[in-house]
């Protein structure tokens, strides 16, 4: 039997851009989250008050994808073969989870104030609400370039969308309550953002969780890529076939090939590796060559 490794895997996803865009966001984040903590308390607006535990959540979880990011960097060792780059997965899911702890809060205090709404300044939660929709719309701006690279800036993209979705239903609870003086809108209004922020997780924690089980990855069909193997020139059978994340954008691939002719090893570990790379974008394959019982036994290890 014969084993072959292919590398070819840069993972950097624009981490020095990346880590501006999410150090200028944070900076923006925290800066107006004070200002709603004093504006929904001078308000008596929950609608506010969950927009700012949602911004204090925003800014833990940009201050983890920046510290997961930095320390995905750390070089391979002899105990951790892969590196860190798991840290990114986990910090996205982290993520996820403090956005679900989020919208428990924001129920649990909207339940209370169904039975008994308080008064609500209309006008100063306008206003508040406003300001905040401007920072996080300056942060989506900012993050929208870095959004699809990986779960981990994903993540922090969702944290500002879902915020600068929730000042816009606080904006329009407050203009309601300032002209028609519905207090129950308030609560409504933060009913309405928790649903959107449990949205708006879900799939984070599926895909998160998907990387840390090593399942397949959701754009990779595994049945296409048995049979782009078998399509290999002299394989006859596939076993063992395993595709996996290691982190967003670096896919895996271990493969046993079983083939009749041994005096090919090496065109079909280059057609192989070929065929993963072109069709399916898996870079970083290792694969192993079984004789079936027709074929003498023989060890290559290729150049």
């Amino acid at each position: 039997m014969a084993d072959g490794h292919s590398h070819g895997h840069s993972h950097d996803h624009g981490g020095g851009a990346n880590a501006r865009r999410l150090s200028i966001t944070l900076a923006l984040v925290v800066a107006y989250m004070g200002a709603e903590v004093v504006g929904g308390i001078i308000s008596g607006s929950l609608a506010l008050i969950a927009d700012a535990g949602h911004m204090l959540s925003d800014a833990a979880a940009l201050g983890l994808t920046l510290f997961a990011m930095r320390f995905a960097r750390r070089p391979a060792t002899p105990l951790r073969t892969y590196g860190s780059y798991r840290a990114e997965i986990i910090a996205a899911l982290v993520n996820g989870a403090t956005l679900v702890a989020v919208a428990i809060y924001i129920f649990v205090e909207a339940a209370e104030r169904f039975s008994n709404p308080p008064e609500v300044q209309g006008s100063v939660m306008l206003v508040v609400a406003a300001g905040g929709l401007l920072v996080n719309g300056a942060g989506l701006f900012l993050l929208h370039a870095g959004r699809g690279e990986n779960l981990n800036m994903r993540g922090a993209w969702l944290h500002v969308l879902t915020d600068a979705l929730a000042s816009i239903q606080a904006i329009v609870a407050g203009a309601l309550i300032w002209a028609y003086g519905w207090r129950w809108v308030d609560p409504v209004a933060s009913v309405s953002i928790g649903l959107l922020v449990i949205y708006s997780s879900w799939s984070l924690i599926r895909q998160s969780v998907a990387v840390l089980m090593e399942g397949a990855p959701g754009h990779i069909d595994v049945d296409a890529v048995r049979s782009a193997l078998l399509a290999v020139s002299n394989v006859s059978q596939v076993h063992d076939l395993h595709v996996w994340t290691i982190t967003s954008g670096f896919v895996a691939l271990s493969a046993h090939l079983t083939c009749s002719d041994r005096r090919h090893d090496d065109a079909i570990f280059k057609d192989a590796a070929a065929a993963m790379a072109n069709q399916f974008g898996i870079k970083h394959t290792t694969i192993q060559i079984d004789r079936d019982a027709s074929c003498d036994v023989v060890d290559h290890v290729p150049t």
